[in-house]
């Protein structure tokens, strides 16, 4: 029998200081560097990075 996927929710957090935040899934086992994503903030209006926290 496999053992449980092991994914985790991780909060994308967005550069621009805005407050907007996505929530991602990953594999800890399989890519245990964090993320980083060039995504769309609507808040400001525009793309920009967002980074991986903790989801409190």
């Amino acid at each position: 029998m496999a053992k449980k996927n092991a994914t985790i929710a991780v909060k994308m957090l967005s550069t621009a200081e805005t407050g907007f935040f996505y929530v991602a899934h990953k594999n800890p086992r399989k890519k245990p560097e964090k993320f980083e994503f060039r995504k769309y903030d609507p808040v400001a209006r525009k793309h920009v990075q967002f980074k991986e926290t903790k989801i409190k």
